[in-house]
């Protein structure tokens, strides 16, 4: 794969959001907590208008913690970026993440992959 090149770097009370481009994927590594604090972080980051067919990857393997707030982005980017003719993935979120994308449901319609390559993948 091609060396990452930094595109924006984005911070909040307790998020940051770090994009770059892999190989025509944007890649955003999110650190800290995603509550209603610091979603609009989150939201500019996965904000693919104007840019038909933009896949994006959300790498969050630094995310502590997330809350009904995050979801409710993650599925309104997800919708944009889909009707876009792009697509959204998550990687690899830790325990206490994945388990809340489980319980409400997210995992069943946004791909989500345990590894940033994984997810890098077609």
């Amino acid at each position: 794969m091609a060396d990452a090149e930094t595109t924006g770097t984005e911070h909040a009370e307790q998020l940051s959001a770090v994009a770059a481009d892999r190989d025509g994927v944007r890649v955003v590594t999110l650190a800290g907590e995603i509550d209603h604090h610091t979603g609009d972080t989150l939201r500019r980051s996965l904000d693919g208008t104007g840019v038909p067919g933009l896949r994006v990857v959300a790498d969050m393997h630094q995310v502590t913690f997330m809350d009904s707030s995050g979801i409710n982005i993650l599925i309104t980017a997800h919708t944009a970026l889909t009707e876009a003719g792009g697509w959204l993935r998550v990687a690899a979120a830790r325990n206490a993440v994945k388990r809340t994308l489980g319980l409400v449901g997210v995992d069943a319609f946004i791909d989500c992959r345990d590894t940033l390559e994984e997810a890098l993948a077609d």
